[in-house]
């Protein structure tokens, strides 16, 4: 089982062939409010890719919230732990350009209530294979999931900030972009910046759009997995697709590089279809586009 600590959204998705600059106003071709937020999407995808997925978080009592619980539960997410709070739910506000790039701002709404986990909580985590953590709850409370996990914790550290060094030695591995690797370590060319990262954690990927991804550990391993080579329509939460299947990979006792094709493979498949969680691809399509 995976257990996910984190963020749940609705992202309000608005499609334009230009992002506009500011001050500017551009006219949309389309929009969508779809449930997301990193929690919640990397939650998705590791159910989609095959694995039993429990949700710890909250949304707010707004008529966002029992869509984004519908949504994970439709997946096959656990959503017993998902906590409703007064207030509004997470939003996050996403433009998307015809190229697939994007830009987001995050409202915390509901996340920012989160401030650990809870000893039912914490129950849940013990029976799980990894614990799945992100930096869209208040950092507190990511410490103190990752502190006291007692299994291995995968950590997405975005938005990029400064950890907490005792946040750096509850993490079992990382796995920034490539901008958030930077950010972490002030070393713009990944390679580097993987090296730096190995120093604070024992295993890292940094992920590289489509260029692939690189993956090393302390004990010596470095890989290099290339991306598959699609067109992108929309690239939000292909990062969090990569990490959900590869936590789902790992889990079930795959070797590195097969485990980061595994990732890749789904994250590719995610890229071809607009919006976050509605975009993840089920076990049979991951496995299909290995073959």
């Amino acid at each position: 089982m995976i257990s996910v600590f984190g963020s749940a959204n609705m992202d309000l998705v608005a499609y334009t062939p230009v992002v506009p600059k500011r001050g500017e106003t551009v006219t949309g071709r389309a929009f969508a409010a779809v449930p997301g937020g990193k929690g919640a999407n990397q939650a998705v995808a590791a159910a989609r890719a095959g694995a039993d997925v429990a949700f710890m978080g909250a949304v707010g009592d707004d008529a966002f919230g029992p869509v984004v619980r519908e949504t994970l539960g439709s997946a096959g997410v656990d959503v017993s732990r998902l906590r409703v709070v007064p207030g509004s739910s997470g939003v996050a506000h996403i433009v998307v350009d015809d190229d697939g790039g994007n830009s987001i701002i995050v409202v915390p709404g509901a996340n920012g209530a989160v401030t650990a986990p809870s000893a039912e909580d914490l129950a849940v985590i013990a029976r799980s294979d990894a614990l799945l953590l992100q930096l869209e709850l208040p950092i507190e409370a990511v410490v103190s999931a990752a502190c006291q996990a007692r299994v291995p914790v995968v950590l997405t550290p975005a938005p990029a900030r400064e950890l907490p060094r005792e946040l750096l030695d509850a993490v079992d591995l990382i796995v920034p972009n490539e901008h958030e690797a930077e950010a972490l370590t002030g070393l713009a060319d990944p390679r580097e910046a993987l090296e730096a990262l190995l120093e604070l954690v024992p295993e890292a990927v940094i992920t590289l759009g489509a260029e692939g991804a690189l993956y090393g550990s302390r004990a010596g391993g470095r890989l290099r997995v290339p991306a598959v080579p699609v067109r992108a329509v929309d690239t939000t939460a292909a990062g969090d697709t990569f990490v959900g299947a590869l936590a789902v990979a790992r889990a079930e006792g795959r070797p590195q590089e097969e485990a980061l094709r595994f990732a890749a493979a789904a994250a590719a498949l995610s890229v071809q279809r607009e919006g976050a969680s509605t975009s993840m691809p089920g076990r049979a399509e991951i496995d299909a586009a290995l073959r």
